[in-house]
Order: C-alpha cells, then sequence, then structure tokens
C-alpha cells in the first residue's frame, strides 16, 4: 500500500551546513499496518511525515502509494489518497469556520472545486451521523464555530475529517501529545476505532515509548535519519520498554538512557 523506496532528504543542502534529515529510508506498508515511529529529536519522524505527504521534495527516492508513484505530486494532489492529523489541535480544523463547513472542506479535499451550495442537506446529514460515532454530541452543534470546541473535541474532530473522505493511508504526528492524560487515552481510543473500521493504514509518530509497543501492529525506531529497528506482532507484543532499548543498543552499539524525551512514557 505504501512503498518508500531509498528516500534521502538534506536541509541546508551546498550551504556547508548541511544536514541529512533522511538517509536512504525504505518502508513498505500493506493495506492494515498500523505502524508507531519512534526516536529522539531530530531523528527524522516528522521529516518522513511531511516527505510523504508531500511538504518537503525529496532528493532522490520514490514514494508510492497505493500503486502510484506520487514522488513528484504537490501536497494537494496526495489529498484524496492520504489524511493527517497534527499535534496542534488548531492545526487541522479553522477555528472561525463552523463545524459542518469543517466537515465540508474535508469531505470534498482533493476533488475539483466548483459553483455549488456549501452544504446540502444529504451532505448535513452524512456529517451528522459520522459526527455521532464520535459519542461527544457534535452532531447537534453543527453551526457552532469550531473555535467553541475544547482541545479534544477539536481533535477528534480533526481526526475524522482526517479519514472522512476514506484515504488509503493516516499521518499521525504525535497527535495526542498536546492533550492531558484523560484525554490524549480518548482520542486514541477513538483512533483503534476510526482506523479498525476504515481499514486504513497509519504511521503514527510518538514519544511514548509504552504507547507505541502497546498500539498498532508494528514499531520502528529512527536515528540520525534512518531506521534503526524495525519490529512487528507477534515478537513486538512480547518486549517491554527495556527490550526495546535493549534491541536498539544491539543494533547499534549505543545506549539511548539519558535521552529523557524518548524515555517519555
Amino acid at each position: 500500500m505504501l512503498e518508500l523506496k531509498s528516500l534521502c532528504k538534506e536541509f541546508q543542502s551546498g550551504t556547508g551546513n548541511g544536514r541529512m534529515a533522511l538517509k536512504d529510508v525504505s518502508l513498505s506498508l500493506r493495506p492494515s499496518d498500523f505502524v508507531t515511529i519512534i526516536g529522539s529529536n531530530g531523528a527524522g519522524k516528522s521529516t518522513l511525515l511531511n516527505v510523504i505527504a508531500g511538504v518537503f521534495p525529496v532528493d532522490s527516492g520514490q514514494v508510492i502509494i497505493d500503486g502510484e508513484d506520487v514522488t513528484y505530486l504537490p501536497e494537494h494532489r496526495r489529498a484524496l489518497v492520504l489524511g493527517r492529523v497534527f499535534q496542534d489541535p488548531m492545526q487541522g480544523t479553522a477555528g472561525s469556520m463552523s463545524i459542518e463547513e469543517n466537515m465540508a472542506m474535508a469531505f470534498r479535499r482533493g476533488m475539483r472545486r466548483g459553483l455549488s451550495k456549501g452544504v446540502s442537506v444529504k451532505n448535513r446529514d452524512y456529517f451528522r451521523e459520522k459526527l455521532s460515532s464520535l459519542g461527544l454530541g457534535l452532531e447537534d452543534r453543527l453551526q457552532e464555530p469550531v473555535k467553541l470546541l475544547s482541545g479534544g473535541q477539536r481533535q477528534a474532530l480533526a481526526l475524522l475529517m482526517a479519514t472522512l473522505s476514506q484515504p488509503k493511508l493516516l499521518l499521525l504526528d504525535e497527535h495526542t501529545a498536546a492533550l492531558d492524560p484523560r484525554t490524549a487515552q480518548e482520542i486514541q481510543e477513538l483512533t483503534n476505532d476510526i482506523v479498525k473500521r476504515g481499514n486504513l493504514a497509519v504511521l503514527m509518530v510518538t514519544h511514548n515509548l509504552r504507547l507505541a509497543l502497546a498500539v498498532g501492529t508494528r514499531t520502528i525506531m529512527m536515528h540520525e535519519g534512518e531506521i534503526a529497528l524495525d519490529v512487528s506482532d507477534p515478537e513486538r507484543s512480547e518486549m517491554t520498554v527495556a527490550d526495546l532499548l535493549e534491541r536498539f543498543h544491539d543494533a547499534r552499539g549505543e545506549r539511548l538512557s539519558d535521552d529523557r524525551i524518548l524515555l517519555e512514557a
């Protein structure tokens, strides 16, 4: 479903201060794979998502989604096949617009725009049905501006919007990190439910190692722009955080025990 072939990305190339953010990264995902991505700051996690989404061009390599080479397609051309949720709940929604207007934008993502009524009765019924699945009562607040929602409600809406057009791939960039622990758990449970119902392939960046091992089907660890470790179930399901770090040490010959951000749990 997703095929990454030898991706390389350097920032500030040719300046003498160049930094290789991705070094020959290759990765394959099947349609129902749920992959969690961990690594310290600067490891290349968010850069990888940005390259897949088309935010950053690659220096070399290929990005293939659902059999189509999208390496040189702009971000908006990839919108029909992938959805994305960011860490900041404000980033995935338009606060000054109503809930239904945000839903309408998401519903038309990647489609040709024309002159038509913003939200039809049929679409409004569809939006209400989808919102009711969140269990937050948002289906009765369609006309309210999104800025009136709490952070958790807004992130739940962003998650629903990212999957409304039934993408092939969902990118989650630390989408629970800005929420309090209880809300983060609720959003993660909602994520798991939406992914399962939609049979989506997922790449989820997280700094929480326990979460990385608890959700999904596979975990990769990035380090200095490379995939340093790649473990899948059933092996992964038996691993502890200590096991994961020991495997990294065995693979790379160095330890990350002093990296407080990586060890956040």
